[in-house]
């Protein structure tokens, strides 16, 4: 069974395997009369390939070898096609860096655990310009309890549904069946005094509780702290006075959870897992323009939000006859909980004060708000190997559903104008307006692979989901791979992908408010304001269309390669609209978010991996943006022109490894005017291409024990946050700092 489970955990894996090349029906395959049988196929972590066409995959040992700091996003940054960026091109809360898979913005890349959705970010409130405060979602399972992450990009992740039209990361976690014992040790104290230290200890529990039942409880605690708010040079803004850019603020994590796997029958796994996880930040002065101010220095080191995230799930895993099945159903609820914030003006999305405790009718005390977001998602996989028309083949069938539903009673509270509320149909009084709101999206899908010959596989795919909030959403595709010899393989693909709006985007009730500088430019002018922006219930799915073709080569002395070309046309991209509803109005402006945006988004992603000798092995991999580019010829996110990842592992004992790795990144483009407005910058400061350069020894001291130790950003290279809007040096990469990490079983 654990083989079996193994195949399944991530849906999908299995059957982008064999279209990618790398199982192949014949091998497993007997022609018995009419029939054929299809040998059992085991896939381990360590016979997957670590890169291939569309796919890769981070290993414990890789975690092993360069512990996390925090995130695993550190990491999976250093995989083909992937880079961090903030929630938009904008800058504004640059520091919060999230998983961008080929271009396309942290928004579309879908991160999974075990298979199963995580969407605790979409609790957060989406400003104008699109951004979140959010770290995003990669940071919910501690870096030890990790068997291995895949990082799927392109046509093969168009299948996942909503939100994977760049990419999905599966985070796979570690299931041992045998009793065993772990804890674990991190710390990492950067050089300069003024970047957080970060300090992790957890533990894992697992193994048979019974003849039948086995079982897995594991604790994480992991404090990084903030950095300080006068890390970063101070600069000149607009009327000539300095000020200083916020760095990264702190966050700490808490997570417990708990795993019954109960064996029903033979060939029949349950699971029940209960998670519970807080996410604390340590402010370090960020607001929405990215400047310390005053307001904002008064609560540098406090914790201004905090993230609760509960998951309750039941998983079945199922062997029969005809093949075999996967199903879950999961609630995932979050707590989003933060200081009450601006929500109109210069001080939209600032922490501010809300509450009169003196009664002088001036606001002059802090308050804790909190918006509930509950999620339900239900999925059903069925892989059945079968023969059509002669063919050894595979069909796999599935279901899902997702339901988002929310409490919002905090950005709701901007007023309206009694006529534009009439225009509207929704309350002028905040109080009066309906706080809850929500959606739900039911999808199937089907895929089969299929060998047409000895050299050729056919991945066929079709998804449709219907949506209560926008209606329909077809995604076909096709993924095609081509094996020339034993050593060369192409694959093409090509599919359709979707992204629903989100909860903010489509309420009525939200309404946005700025007092002049958020109103649109036209011909060179800016409106004046006030103007206003709400949400549409009337908004249809974002579309990409994604393609991609590449080559690889596996040959003799462990060479492996792979260059792959992506093309993506972004189509019915949501932004917070440039049409006036309330024509002839020259206050009170009203807009509303619409579907108006294309992009287009191209590149090159390559990898390249050898021995040398018995002793060593160097890997290499690179990413080149050739086009990102939205209808207005900005860049949809902020990302290299290119991004070079390169280590060479010395295996100096059976018990020693150390790495020496690098990574060069090329200059990010700043945009020429704000996504928001459309006014054009009068100056704009790209980013510069820069390298980090890290140095680290992983020691098995014996079959329990391990240390781990080194050196990041050997070099000491200071990449610093200067800006927002015009500059493209939006967020800090952290300096030098010494690392080490124990890991003992038992």
């Amino acid at each position: 069974m654990a083989a079996f489970r193994s195949r399944l955990v991530s849906g999908t894996s299995l059957s982008l395997l064999v279209s990618a090349g790398l199982v192949g029906a014949p091998a497993h395959a007997q022609e018995t009369g009419e029939v054929t049988v299809l040998e059992e196929i085991v896939l381990t972590a360590e016979e997957q390939a670590k890169q291939a066409l569309g796919v890769s995959q981070v290993t414990a040992e890789d975690l092993e070898k360069q512990p996390v700091v925090n995130d695993i996003a550190e990491v999976v940054r250093k995989q083909p096609g992937v880079n961090l960026t903030g929630s938009t091109a904008t800058g504004q809360r640059g520091n919060q860096r999230q998983i961008d898979i080929r271009g396309m913005g942290p928004e579309n890349t879908l991160i999974l655990i075990d298979g199963k959705p995580v969407l605790s970010r979409n609790s957060v409130k989406m400003s104008r310009g699109g951004e979140r405060d959010t770290r995003g979602d990669s940071n919910w399972v501690p870096a030890e309890l990790i068997e291995r992450v895949e990082v799927i990009r392109g046509p093969a992740a168009a299948r996942y549904g909503s939100g994977a039209s760049g990419g999905v990361v599966n985070i796979i976690t570690k299931r041992p069946e045998t009793f065993t014992g772990q804890v674990g040790l991190h710390w990492n104290q950067p050089e300069n005094d003024k970047e957080g230290v970060t300090k992790r200890t957890n533990f894992m529990l697992a193994g048979p509780a019974g003849e039948r039942l086995t079982f897995r409880v594991f604790g994480n605690y992991n404090e990084t702290g903030g950095d300080d708010p006068d890390l970063n040079p101070p600069q000149l803004n607009d009327d000539g006075e300095l000020q200083t850019y916020a760095a990264r603020e702190g966050v700490v994590n808490k997570d417990l959870g708990a795993l019954l796997t109960w064996d029903v029958a033979p060939g029949h796994e349950l699971d029940l897992q209960f998670d519970l996880s807080r996410q604390g930040n340590i402010y370090a002065g960020d607001t929405r323009n990215g400047a310390v101010s005053e307001d904002a220095a008064s609560l540098v080191g406090s914790e201004t939000s905090r993230m609760y995230r509960r998951t309750l799930s039941t998983t079945h895993r199922g062997e029969y006859g005809f093949g075999e099945s996967m199903s879950y159903l999961q609630w995932e609820q979050t707590d989003n909980t933060r200081l009450c914030t601006g929500l109109a003006g210069g001080p939209e999305d600032n922490y501010v004060p809300c509450v009169d405790t003196d009664g002088d009718g001036e606001d002059d005390a802090f308050r804790f708000n909190t918006i509930d977001l509950d999620n339900i998602t239900a999925k059903t996989e069925w892989i059945m190997p079968m023969n059509l028309g002669g063919k050894a083949s595979s069909l796999t069938l599935g279901a899902e559903y997702r339901g988002e539903f929310m409490h919002d009673p905090n950005s709701i509270l901007n007023d309206l104008p009694e006529d534009l509320a009439e225009l509207l149909g929704i309350p002028a009084d905040p109080a009066d307006r309906e706080t809850d709101s929500e959606q739900n999206l039911v999808g199937f899908y089907a895929e089969s692979n299929i060998e047409w010959n000895e050299r050729l596989t056919l991945t066929p795919a079709l998804r449709y989901d219907y949506s209560d909030a926008f209606g329909d959403a077809w995604s076909p595709g096709l993924n095609a791979t081509y094996e020339f010899s034993d050593a060369w393989t192409m694959k093409l693909g090509v599919a359709r992908a979707f992204k629903t709006p989100n909860l903010f985007q489509l309420n009525p009730n939200y309404v946005y408010r700025t007092r002049g500088n958020g109103c649109p430019w036209f011909d060179g002018i800016q409106v004046e304001g006030p103007c206003l922006v709400v949400g549409n219930p009337d908004l249809e799915a974002e579309k990409s269309l994604n393609s991609e073709i590449g080559i690889a080569y596996a040959g003799a002395q462990g060479i492996n390669a792979s260059l792959t070309y992506f093309h993506n046309d972004y189509d019915n991209r949501i932004g917070s609209g440039f049409v006036q509803y309330n024509t002839g109005a020259t206050t009170d402006r009203l807009y509303r978010w619409e579907n108006e945006g294309k992009a287009v988004i191209s590149g090159l992603e390559g990898n390249f991996s050898t021995d040398l000798g018995e002793r060593f092995a160097f890997n290499a991999n690179f990413t080149r943006m050739i086009k990102s580019e939205k209808d207005n010829g900005e860049p949809l996110s902020l990302v290299p022109d290119y991004t070079i990842n390169a280590a060479l592992d010395w295996y100096a004992t059976e018990a020693l490894t150390v790495t020496l790795s690098a990574t060069h990144y090329g200059k990010i483009e700043a945009a020429s005017s704000n996504s928001i407005t459309n006014e054009d910058y009068a100056d704009t400061e790209s980013r510069d291409p820069y390298t980090l350069v890290n140095l680290g020894g992983t020691w098995q001291i014996n079959d329990t024990a391990r240390v781990s130790a080194g050196i990041t950003n050997l070099l000491d290279k200071t990449v610093v946050r200067t800006g927002t809007g015009s500059s493209a040096n939006t967020f800090n990469e952290p300096g030098r700092a010494f690392y080490v990490s124990l890991n003992k079983s038992f």
